[in-house]
């Protein structure tokens, strides 16, 4: 498994933008973001592989990025064009089997950050 830290959440009004930040303590073969309101399902937001590749959610296309900093084995998901229903808790997961298919169930991870809050108001 990989220990997973993350940063970045925080309140800010629609339409508005926050980055949150994933640091992995070893190595991983893709990281995905996934939020969660109380009550209803984990969903999937965006994945990247190791070597890049990325893959978003409809809700989010075009609104979020997903990046990594290789050197500092740190993910971040750049969040744009901020929504109230983007309104949830935070986690990243990553996956370290090697070689892999990643996709934005969470199945394909089994190490997960403790997650980061993100309230947008209207």
């Amino acid at each position: 498994q990989v220990h997973l830290v993350e940063s970045g959440g925080g309140s800010v009004q629609a339409g508005g933008s926050l980055r949150l930040s994933c640091t992995a303590t070893d190595p991983y073969w893709c990281v995905a973001w996934f939020r969660q309101v109380p009550g209803k399902e984990r969903e999937g937001v965006a994945r990247i592989y190791l070597g890049g590749n990325d893959l978003y959610a409809d809700s989010v296309k075009g609104r979020f990025t997903i990046s990594q900093d290789d050197a500092t084995k740190t993910v971040y998901l750049l969040m744009n064009s901020l929504k109230p229903e983007d309104t949830a808790m935070y986690y990243c997961a990553a996956g370290v089997r090697f070689e892999s298919i990643c996709t934005l169930e969470p199945q394909s991870y089994n190490s997960w950050g403790q997650g980061t809050q993100v309230t947008v108001s209207s």
